[in-house]
C-alpha cells in the first residue's frame, strides 16, 4: 500500500542539510525527496547520505544537492506488489519513490507498507455515469459522484478509501457530465494508481458498463462500486469471504426495516384473525457494492443496457451461487437531498475518523 503522506517528505535541492534531517526524522520514512518546482524527482536523501556528507566535513547548512543520490530507483504508476519486492529487495533498500512519466513523484512505497498489505490484483470498476435526477439542481452543472462531501468529492473518498485498502486498478464508468470526472481524477497518477475510463455513449443501466470493460483486464474477480455512497466497509473482508466460498456473486447488503403506521390486520374472508399495531418488517437491500467472478462479468454483452439486478437473476436462474455479505460498518447511500446534508455533517465523524 502507497504511503500517503509522502508529500511532506519534499524539499528542494537548495535545502540544507539541517532541514533535511528534520524532514526525515518527523516523517519517520528515513527518506526525502528532493523535487523541483514542477514536482519532478531529482534525487533521494537518506539518513545515511547525511551521515556519509558530515564525515566529508560538510556543514548542517549545506545544501542537500551536495549529498542527495541523484540516481535513485523508482517505480512507475502500474506497478505490482512483487515488482516492487523484487526491486527493493535487489537495491536493498527500505523505500522507493513512485515516479510517472513526466518524472513526477506520485508516491512512496516501502517495505515496511509493502509486507503489511499487499496490493491487490482485482480490478475496481466505480459507477460513475448516472444523472442524478434526485439531487437537482445540484447536478445541474455536476456529475453526482463529484458532489463535494467534507470538500471532497465522493467518488474520491471512495477512491481513497479503496486505494487503502491495496486496489490500484481502477476503471470508471462516464457518461453525463464526463469530462468532469476526467479531469478530475486523469490517469490516477496524482493517487499513485492507474485509472482507465468506460465511456457509455448512452446510459446502459447499472451493470451494462461492465460489457465495455476490456476482456483482458477481467482476469479476477472485479469489485463494483456504485459512486453514489459513503461507506466503511471492510473490502478485505469482502473479497476474502469471496475467494474463500467463489460465488458466482457476492452482494454486499444492507438491513433495511420498515415500520408499518398503522394496526395491520390478518383475516380469513371476513374474520380478523389478528391486529398487529404498527409492525416492522426487515429486510436486506443492496448496498451498491459487489464482487463479480471473471465469468459474470464476460457474459454482459457489450453495448446492450442491463441493470443489476437483472444480471445476478440471470445467473441465479442458471444455478449458479450469489451470496451475500452483511455491511455492518457506516454506508450511506446518497441519493436524495436529505442524504446529502446527512453525509456532510457524518463526515469528520465517520469518514476521518473511521468510526
Amino acid at each position: 500500500m502507497i504511503s500517503h503522506d509522502w508529500q511532506a517528505l519534499r524539499l528542494r535541492a537548495d535545502a540544507s542539510l539541517r532541514q533535511a534531517i528534520e524532514i526525515i526524522d518527523r516523517g519517520a520514512k528515513r527518506i526525502a525527496l528532493v523535487v523541483d518546482d514542477w514536482g519532478r524527482l531529482q534525487g533521494t536523501v537518506t539518513d545515511g547520505d547525511i551521515r556519509r556528507g558530515l564525515l566529508r566535513h560538510l556543514s548542517l547548512d549545506a545544501p542537500v544537492g551536495e549529498v542527495m543520490n541523484t540516481q535513485p530507483r523508482v517505480l512507475p504508476p502500474q506497478y505490482s506488489r512483487e515488482d516492487a519486492l523484487r526491486l527493493l529487495g535487489s537495491a536493498q533498500v527500505l523505500q522507493v519513490p513512485i515516479v510517472d512519466a513526466d518524472g513526477v513523484v506520485v508516491g512512496l512505497e516501502t517495505l515496511s507498507d509493502l509486507l503489511k498489505r499487499p496490493r491487490l490484483e482485482n480490478p475496481v470498476f466505480l459507477m460513475a455515469g448516472g444523472f442524478g435526477t434526485r439531487l437537482r439542481p445540484l447536478t445541474d452543472d455536476c456529475p453526482k459522484p463529484m458532489l463535494p462531501v467534507g470538500g471532497k468529492p465522493m467518488l474520491e473518498h471512495i477512491l481513497q478509501d479503496l486505494i487503502d485498502y491495496g486496489f490500484y486498478r481502477f476503471y470508471i464508468s462516464v457518461h453525463y457530465l464526463r469530462h468532469k470526472i476526467i479531469d478530475h481524477f486523469q490517469d490516477g497518477g496524482r493517487w499513485g494508481v492507474s485509472i482507465q475510463y468506460i465511456h457509455e455513449d448512452q446510459p446502459l443501466g447499472t451493470a451494462g458498463a461492465l460489457g465495455l470493460l476490456p476482456k483482458e483486464a477481467v482476469q479476477r474477480p472485479v469489485v463494483v462500486v456504485n459512486g453514489d455512497i459513503m461507506t466503511r466497509v471492510n473490502y478485505e473482508a469482502l473479497l476474502q469471504d469471496h475467494d474463500r466460498h467463489t460465488p458466482a456473486a457476492t452482494v454486499c447488503t444492507r438491513q433495511y426495516d420498515f415500520q408499518v403506521p398503522y394496526g395491520v390486520i390478518e383475516h380469513d374472508g371476513q374474520r380478523i384473525t389478528e391486529i398487529t399495531e404498527k409492525p416492522v418488517h426487515h429486510f436486506f437491500v443492496s448496498a451498491g457494492i459487489y464482487v463479480l467472478a471473471p465469468q459474470v462479468v464476460h457474459s454482459v454483452q457489450p453495448g446492450v443496457r442491463l441493470d443489476m439486478p437483472d444480471l445476478l437473476k440471470q445467473h441465479i436462474s442458471a444455478g449458479r451461487q450469489v451470496r451475500m455479505f452483511p455491511v455492518h460498518e457506516y454506508w450511506l447511500d446518497i441519493g436524495r437531498m436529505g442524504d446529502f446534508e446527512l453525509a456532510q455533517r457524518d463526515i469528520l465523524r465517520v469518514i476521518h475518523h473511521g468510526q
